[in-house]
């Protein structure tokens, strides 16, 4: 992570914590299966956030070190898992995590590893993880394929976005980052996930993203009209149905 992405969700810890989907617990078994994961795992949750990922392997019994350079996605965490024995709050980054050598089983990054330096971060993962231990990449993708809804929530991106179509994708790697980053032998999995929203909630789902424009924007009005329209056009009973495939990569470094 450079230091202008550290400082990227200042300010959004609230709504993030909010309005982001969390992953689904169908992770854990495919790890189970195919990495012999188990609640006795220790695992590091790199680029943590405000604890999304760190949720279920809290749930799970597991300990974990969640590592997150910004200070109010990291407090946002802490006071949600302050009681949790297994939770341990980390200020560092991917390329630095500070954990000791050969002491994790698993480097897990849900919705972050687009934000790390791939070299550096490999070389730390590398130390960090036990013999035979596994890195697992995570992203919740919006699925346009099946949902007019998010078709035209995503042409909305298009316009409202304040660093362009390229943020909407997330900067999701290219797949030769990724197998560049894992052995040959990784595993690519997807799950179904989905969120609900009426429409105060759609909109602090917008705001939640790094690349929502600033409220101080004089588009701001323009958006929330847009996406009021959207709303409308696509709402039953009030709400709207955001559907997501939760994508995953996982193996050894």
């Amino acid at each position: 992570m450079d230091v202008d992405n550290t400082h990227r969700f200042s300010g959004k810890a609230e709504v993030y914590a909010r309005y982001r989907p969390g992953y689904p617990v169908a992770i854990l078994r495919e790890l189970e299966i195919h990495r012999g994961f188990s609640s006795r795992s220790v695992v590091a949750d790199v680029g943590s956030g405000t604890g999304k990922l760190t949720e279920i392997f809290l749930q799970n019994g597991n300990t974990v070190f969640a590592v997150e350079p910004n200070r109010d996605m990291r407090e946002e965490a802490e006071r949600v898992f302050v009681s949790d024995p297994r939770f341990h709050s980390v200020d560092a980054t991917a390329e630095a995590t500070g954990l000791a050598a050969a002491s994790v089983d698993l480097i897990a990054a849900g919705q972050a590893f687009h934000w790390f330096d791939p070299d550096r971060s490999k070389t730390e993962f590398r130390r960090i993880l036990r013999p035979g231990g596994c890195v697992l990449l995570v992203w919740n993708d919006h699925d346009t394929v099946t949902s007019p809804f998010l078709q035209d929530y995503n042409e909305f991106l298009k316009v409202y976005c304040r660093e362009g179509v390229r943020s909407v994708a997330q900067r999701r790697p290219e797949a030769e980052v990724i197998r560049d980053f894992l052995a040959a032998d990784y595993r690519r999995s997807e799950l179904p996930n989905a969120q609900e929203f009426d429409l105060p909630g759609l909109w602090g789902r917008y705001r939640s993203a790094s690349y929502s424009i600033p409220d101080d924007d004089p588009r701001q009005p323009g958006a929330r009209a847009a996406l009021e329209a959207i709303f409308h056009n696509h709402q039953a009973g009030g709400r709207v149905s955001f559907p997501m495939r939760t994508v995953m990569h996982y193996g050894s470094v």
